[in-house]
């Protein structure tokens, strides 16, 4: 078995494990090389852009620039999920290429687009979606949604009848602000998303564990983030746990990781083949 072979073999028994224990974070270490994190990097850059349509909205909410990336071969009858990738503040902006980043483009890596066939939704804001501010109950961090939320959700309103969208297999992630506007969009309409996941984001106020807790949601944050501290997403877990009949969330927690998505779980099918089973509750 190769070196990729063997990482991918335990990545699977770790969520497995971290299926099977959700009380608890699974804590991890990063499993990649230096020479694999090198590989990986030079494949992402060399990765075109340009699968990514552009496009743009206007509605009663506001405007919003995107990329939109289609299933390489769309067959006749066939409907597919909708993974929404939300970046980070350092992609603030109009240009409609920032958004574009690690996390988006990994989605086009050829073996990716192959396994995973689905539209991939990028959008680009002009200001903030998601601002922190000190929760009430414990003085940590929580995030509150962006003005810009509802013109995404409105966005995929639009989208929806356009192109084949499985409209039970709607899914938004995103890295750091992200992953905090990802929880928030499911809060502003938590009938429209099947899972979630989120990388070194905030959470929200630990009060709506009570609105997330059907949701398949997955919390991934390294424990030497000094810019999104991993503690409010530790209260939000716990917040989730506490609720009557547990929850869905999963959390996966990188020793001495700083603000970043994994290096081993950019390219990765672990993860996104348990993002792929959520299905919406009916």
């Amino acid at each position: 078995m190769t070196l990729r072979g063997v990482v991918l073999a335990l990545a699977t028994a770790l969520l497995a494990a971290t299926c099977a224990s959700a009380a608890q974070p699974e804590l991890v270490r990063d499993r990649t090389t230096p020479a694999s994190q090198a590989s990986d990097a030079a494949l992402l850059h060399s990765l075109d852009h340009d699968v990514f349509l552009n496009g743009s909205y206007a509605g009663p909410t506001g405007k919003l620039g995107y990329r939109l990336m289609p299933p390489a071969t769309v067959q006749d009858g066939k409907r597919y999920p909708l993974v929404i990738v939300l970046h980070g503040s350092g992609a603030i902006g109009n240009d409609n290429i920032r958004q574009l980043g690690a996390l988006a483009m990994s989605w086009s890596a050829p073996a990716i687009r192959k396994r995973f066939p689905a539209y991939v939704l990028a959008p680009q804001f002009a200001e903030r979606s998601a601002n922190y501010k000190p929760s009430a109950v414990d003085s940590l961090p929580a995030a509150q949604p962006g003005p810009n939320l509802p013109t995404l959700l409105a966005l995929v309103e639009q989208l929806k009848p356009q192109f084949a969208i499985d409209t039970d297999r709607i899914y938004v992630t995103g890295f750091s602000m992200g992953a905090s506007a990802a929880t928030q969009a499911v809060l502003k309409n938590t009938s429209m998303f099947a899972a979630a996941a989120a990388f070194s984001g905030i959470a929200p106020e630990r009060a709506a564990a009570a609105q997330l807790k059907d949701l398949p949601l997955l919390l991934v944050h390294g424990n030497a983030d000094t810019e999104n501290s991993i503690e409010a997403d530790r209260a939000m877990f716990a917040a989730l746990q506490r609720q009557p009949g547990g929850a869905k969330a999963r959390f996966i927690e990188y020793q001495g990781m700083e603000h970043m998505v994994p290096p081993d779980m950019l390219l990765s099918p672990v993860w996104r083949d348990w993002l792929f089973a959520q299905h919406k509750a009916r």
